[in-house]
Formats: structure tokens, sequence, C-alpha cells
């Protein structure tokens, strides 16, 4: 059987998963190997994303988390896959990212996206009384921080004399990190293909939206300095095991924790085990079911198939791989095996 169509971008999406059983330091330490690993197979990047309060998620601070990454690797592209931008003023954002734009030139990615990536309250806390709930105020943020990263406030603007230092004002001819707009429905999606700017579609929690958001993207696509066509990347929740069995298996923990997560219940990622004995309701076994339809489940062939129906379907220049499962091991394999299934070996 003949690979998948290896001319097409394949990337990781990392939330430094914590398990039950394991503690932060060591989920961290194995988001650390993996991006290694993920450079010697050939990914092409590899994101980490901000959330907050999240027992399971160990990626709250994505710029500390980048610096540590992009020093123990050499030549992956490495970013946010998001920052929450409304969560953070505009100059630190542009400070943080600049900064790793200097220290890791033409490889950092800084992805951006309105959510808050938490709760109501924790948003609150983060954003001391700031708090934009509807994310209207997104295009305001976004076009600050442009301007912070580029240098160039307009004649007049109560910002005309900041810099954001390291930046591109500091630096001429340093260029700054790729901006990238971040979605789960049309807001972010018409508003990437307005600016000219690189989108990536959240598929793996909003299957439903990804075909009519990627439509939107590239009908209100404007070419740019940064881009003379659309350039659409899709999150794709993928679970690769030796067996179709074992793939299901392990994707019943990310599953369960989808399900404690919308009930407002965020906890450790739980062990296949754990998933397997839960006491599912019928409503939460619906749940569970349209959670795992929209996973690409399975072994190399299954895996190699879905991605490819999915590529085809959406029309995604690129594909960005997520694999929520318990376990670094089991998390390391279902990468290595996409990677085999794709025909990358470094």
């Amino acid at each position: 059987m003949s690979h998948a169509d290896a001319s097409t971008p394949l990337s990781i999406l990392d939330l430094a998963t914590v398990g039950d059983g394991y503690t932060p330091t060591e989920a961290l330490a194995a988001t650390t190997e993996l991006a290694r690993k993920a450079e010697g197979w050939g990914f092409h990047r590899f994101w980490v994303a901000e959330h907050h309060g999240m027992p399971g998620v160990a990626s709250s601070a994505p710029a500390v988390l980048l610096a540590h990454l992009a020093a123990a690797t050499r030549t992956i592209r490495l970013g946010s896959g998001g920052v929450m931008l409304p969560n953070h003023a505009p100059l630190v954002v542009a400070e943080q990212f600049g900064t790793l734009h200097a220290l890791h030139p033409g490889r950092i990615d800084l992805g951006l996206g309105r959510a808050p990536g938490t709760d109501p309250a924790t948003a609150r806390a983060l954003r001391r009384g700031q708090l934009d709930e509807t994310g209207e105020d997104f295009p305001r943020l976004l076009g600050e921080l442009i301007h912070f990263l580029d240098g160039d406030f307009p004649p007049g603007h109560p910002y005309e004399r900041l810099r954001a230092v390291p930046g591109q004002a500091s630096a001429p001819g340093s260029g700054r990190p790729p901006i990238w707009l971040l979605g789960s429905s049309g807001f972010s999606a018409r508003l990437a293909g307005q600016l000219g700017l690189p989108f990536a579609f959240a598929h793996h929690f909003s299957a439903a939206n990804t075909v009519p958001a990627l439509d939107l993207y590239r009908d209100s696509f404007r070419p740019s300095e940064v881009l003379d066509k659309p350039y659409a990347l899709i999150g794709v929740g993928t679970v690769a095991a030796d067996t179709p069995a074992e793939a299901r298996r392990l994707a019943g923990s990310g599953a369960l924790a989808m399900l404690r997560l919308r009930r407002g219940q965020p906890a450790l990622v739980p062990s296949p085990e754990q998933a397997e004995n839960y006491p599912y309701t019928d409503v939460e076994r619906d749940f569970v079911d349209a959670w795992l339809a929209n996973i690409v489940i399975g072994d190399v062939p299954q895996v190699r198939q879905g991605l490819e129906e999915l590529r085809r379907r959406t029309g995604a220049d690129e594909l960005m791989i997520t694999s929520n499962v318990h376990g670094h091991e089991a998390r390391q394999y279902s990468y290595q095996l996409v990677a085999e299934a794709y025909g990358l070996t470094g």
C-alpha cells in the first residue's frame, strides 16, 4: 500500500497532557521529548495551546513553554495554537513573541485565538476586569498587536511613540513571527481572509463547522504581503495504535476527559481502564460516541485513510494532529505511527 500524500505538511498540536497518575513536571518533560522526536520524524511544526484552570493540561503559559522547546530542538517550527489574545495586553504578547523570534529567528509562529481558553471566572482573574465575553474586541486587539510587532502605529495614535522590544522596529529587517488566526466558527475565518493571514481551524472540537468556516475563509480572502492565496490548516484528533481495538481503547480516555470538561468538571486525563469502567448514562454515551466519531482512530492504514479523506473533503493545506491519550508512551507511539503512515522518516 502506498504512503499517503507526503506533500501535505503534517504538524502536531500538543497540550502537555497530564494523565491520572502523572505530575505536570512529567507531562512537560514528555512534551519536550515529543518535540524532539517530532523534529526527528519530520513533522513540519509543533504548537502548544493556552488553557487555564484545567488539571489535565499543563500548557497554560505558551511563551514560556515555547522558549524551553526551542532550546531543546534545532529545526522544527514552534508556535502557539494559540495564545488567547483577549487574556493579554497586546504589548505583552508582542514582547514575548518578539523575544522568541529574536532568540530563534525563522522558527516561531504566533497563533492567536479570541476565546478565553477557560471558564468565565478564570477569564476575569486573567483580565483584571477588562472582560469582553463576546470576543468582539478581538479585531482591535489584533490590530494593536500587529502595529506593535511592526513598529508602525499611525501618526497621532496614542501609542505612536511606543515600541515593542525586541521587535521589528528595534531590529530593522528582522521581520516578525508569522501571525495565524485560530477559530472554531466563522468569525476568525472571515477576519483571517480579510487580512490575508493563514487560518487554523479547530476541526478536532468543532467538526460540524469545518467546511463552512474554510469556505468563508477562502471566499473572503484578500491577498496580502503575507500570502497571495489562502492557506488553511486544520486540527485533527487522531489516535493510532497497532490494532484498531487498541486505538479505540486509548481514545476513550480523551472522550471521557472531554465529557467531564463539558460538564464543568475538568480533571486529569483518565486512564483507558477508568474510561472503560465509567458508568455512562445513555446521554453521556451518546456524547462520547459523537465525540469519537470526529476523531481519526485506528491502525496505520485506517489512520492514513481517515486523514486523507478528511484532507480531500476539506481541501486543507496542512493537517495538525492532536492525540489526547493517557500515558506518554502511548501518546508518543500514536504520533510515531502517524509519521510512518505519511512516510515521514526524518
